[in-house]
């Protein structure tokens, strides 16, 4: 009988290393298949039109690098981002182009 528990405790802690195992696995190969935008190419598109593209550019990469994400056209279309919509500076005004 006692080794019967010993064998079913062994089997339980088996299959619970096995799990473990397989969803780690699972999750480095999702970390290694993230999308991740070209944030240079998508800023220098949102901020073609800016008079003041340094700073657009600027304040666009370090948003598309938090956010991963920059909203298309070169001004609104926010929604289509909310992480790039509600960052905003010290001040309260919006940190994104």
């Amino acid at each position: 009988m006692a080794i019967s528990k010993v064998f079913a405790t062994s089997l339980v802690l088996f299959l619970l290393v096995l799990h473990l195992v397989e969803a780690n696995q699972t999750l480095s190969s999702n970390k290694a298949t993230t999308n991740t935008i070209d944030c240079a190419a998508a800023c220098t598109a949102r901020c073609r039109l800016s008079s003041r593209q340094r700073l657009c550019h600027r304040a666009c990469g370090t948003c598309c690098a938090r956010c991963n994400c920059v909203p298309p056209g070169t001004s609104g279309n926010e929604d289509v981002c909310p992480c790039y919509a509600t960052m905003t500076t010290q001040g309260g005004r919006h940190k994104c182009p």
